[in-house]
Formats: C-alpha cells, structure tokens, sequence
C-alpha cells in the first residue's frame, strides 16, 4: 500500500504537514518502527521533527501517556536484561551438556 504524503507548502518554502499526516508518522514510531525507517518512508527532511511530533502529542494526551511511555521503556530493558541472561544460560547448557 502505497503511503500518501502529504505537504503544504508555503511561500518561504517551509513545508507544512497536515495533522493526519503527523499523527501517521507519530504512530509508526510507537508501533515498534525506527524514527530513520519511519523518517525514509515518510520523505521527512530530519529525525528530530519525527521526535518533536511524538513528545507534543505525548504531553496532549496527558500524564496517563508519559507515564506509559515510561514504563514501555523500564519494560524493554528488563526484556533485554532477561534476553541477556537466556543467552548466557543457553551457552552454559551447551557447555555442560558437551561433557557428558
């Protein structure tokens, strides 16, 4: 599907993106895509605009939001840290399970 952008121009050549248009790239960004994939995709000029749309529709939505974004954050290191240790208990039972 292909995706439609969707810019305003102006007369000092400052593109302008429509609401549905942020709320878009928003949302890719919080569906699990990387700001430079969604950045590349969308034709946006820079990464930071991507991260200034995400924060102001963050603090529209509330302290419910910032807080949720928060714990996705806490969550994904203890999901890394947990990754980490399977790894190495994986490696361990490799080892032990050798000797026999």
């Amino acid at each position: 599907m292909a995706r439609k952008k969707i810019a305003l121009k102006s007369k000092d050549t400052r593109r302008r993106y429509t609401d549905e248009f942020k709320e878009e790239a928003v949302q890719m960004l919080l569906d699990g895509h990387t700001a430079p994939s969604v950045m590349t995709r969308l034709g946006l000029p820079n990464v930071n605009l991507l991260y200034r749309w995400k924060q102001e529709r963050l603090t529209q939505s509330g302290p419910v939001a910032s807080s949720l974004e928060g714990r996705v954050r806490e969550l994904e290191t203890e999901l890394r840290r947990v990754e980490r240790e399977r790894d190495v208990l994986k490696k361990a039972l490799a080892i032990f399970g050798r000797s026999e």
